[in-house]
């Protein structure tokens, strides 16, 4: 990404699928990455958690009735998996924007789109790290 921020029109145009490889494999492995921290977590910490993606979920929907035992869960746990939460989505914000800036650039065949998509690109990888860093701690704080 950050070579890529350099070329021209010609070379972005030859280019350009080898990027959208590189780009799909660090997303991938920050997605692994997430997946095992969070594999690592406490049982009330899985459950705020989870209680949060099933809120936004169901935002619009029907609201459903809680698990009794989750009323059991501390509320620094709560804290932490919102903190989490919250960290996470920024980064997939800034996924999202980063690929819209890329189908932009390519629709207009614009290099100074694809530069800016570049920077989004390696912003929602440290986004998305320091996210996953968050989650780490917060396996570690029991």
């Amino acid at each position: 990404m950050t070579e890529g921020m350099e070329w021209g029109l010609f070379r972005w145009l030859l280019e350009k699928g080898r990027v959208q490889e590189i780009a799909d494999r660090a997303t991938a492995a920050l997605d692994e990455a997430d997946k095992k921290v969070k594999a690592t977590w406490s049982d009330e910490l899985k459950k705020a958690y989870d209680e949060l993606v099933d809120q936004e979920k169901h935002k619009r929907a029907h609201r459903r009735e809680k698990d009794p035992k989750s009323h059991d869960i501390p509320p620094e746990i709560r804290l932490t998996a919102k903190k989490v939460k919250e960290a996470y989505d920024e980064g997939q914000r800034a996924r999202v924007d980063a690929e819209d800036t890329f189908d932009e650039a390519e629709r207009r065949m614009s290099t100074d789109l694809a530069r800016v998509g570049c920077r989004k690109a390696l912003d929602s990888y440290d986004l998305r790290e320091h996210a996953i860093r968050m989650a780490e701690t917060a396996a570690r704080s029991k």
